[in-house]
């Protein structure tokens, strides 16, 4: 099927791209390239991005430092990715706007679901900084719970393999891919790590589904988008 509103989930580590941090502006511009071809499909786009490429809630806590300031500085890194994305969208002719789930109105319009939706209504991609704009609930969460929100009527999961396997295929050559997998199945095999199971679980729960992809391959975005088989889908 071809669905008329997807929620895209990208981390921060993906847009890191060829750098160990930061953003790679030339893989934001390809992306630009790619989520035009979504968007002239006449399919809506919102963007969900991690900020592990500038920091890491899970990592920064300890040491003096508070689990919340550490995912407070996690979220700021999702703002600085939101941002240079909408920069990059904006130069490629793509029409975006970066909404934050964090009061940082000087940079951001906030998040407002009526304005969300004017924006999409527009024709324009909103990417989402901020996650939840809550502590201890990772981007994977936010984006089930921003898709659920605006209706979206798919997660499409970026990663760096071709959908869900058996094992680690970056590890062990024989692993064997899922071409579909039921979400009580990918909640409760310990293995699959592609979401966390909170995510996965709400997901669940509203009969969501979520499509794993390799965002790096061309035309991979607009594929999943328009129902054609594309790396692993999770069926409720």
């Amino acid at each position: 099927m071809k669905y008329t509103r997807i929620l895209l989930k990208i981390s921060g580590e993906q847009l890191a791209g060829k750098f160990d941090g930061g953003i790679d502006a030339e893989l934001g511009a390809w992306l630009a390239d790619e989520v035009k071809l979504v968007e002239n499909a006449g399919i809506q786009t919102v963007i969900m991005v991690g900020g592990g490429n500038f920091a890491r809630g899970t990592q920064l806590a300890g040491h003096g430092i508070k689990r919340v300031t550490a995912d407070h500085i996690g979220m700021l890194g999702t703002m600085m990715n939101a941002l240079a994305l909408n920069d990059i969208f904006e130069s490629k002719g793509l029409e975006s706007r970066c909404l934050s789930n964090i009061f940082a109105e000087q940079v951001a319009e906030p998040f407002v679901h009526r304005l969300a939706e004017k924006h999409l209504e527009h024709g324009r991609v909103i990417i989402v900084a901020g996650g939840i704009g809550r502590p201890y609930l990772t981007t994977d969460t936010a984006a089930v719970s921003l898709a659920l929100e605006l209706s979206c009527g798919v997660v499409l999961k970026a990663t760096k393999v071709d959908g869900v396997f058996d094992l680690d295929p970056q590890i062990h050559k024989d692993a064997i891919r899922y071409d579909q997998l039921s979400a009580n199945d990918a909640v409760s095999n310990p293995s699959i790590r592609v979401m966390d199971k909170a995510a996965m679980g709400l997901a669940l729960e509203h009969r969501l589904p979520i499509i794993v992809f390799d965002l790096l391959k061309p035309g991979n975005i607009l594929s999943a988008a328009t129902g054609q088989k594309t790396g692993t889908i999770i069926v409720p």
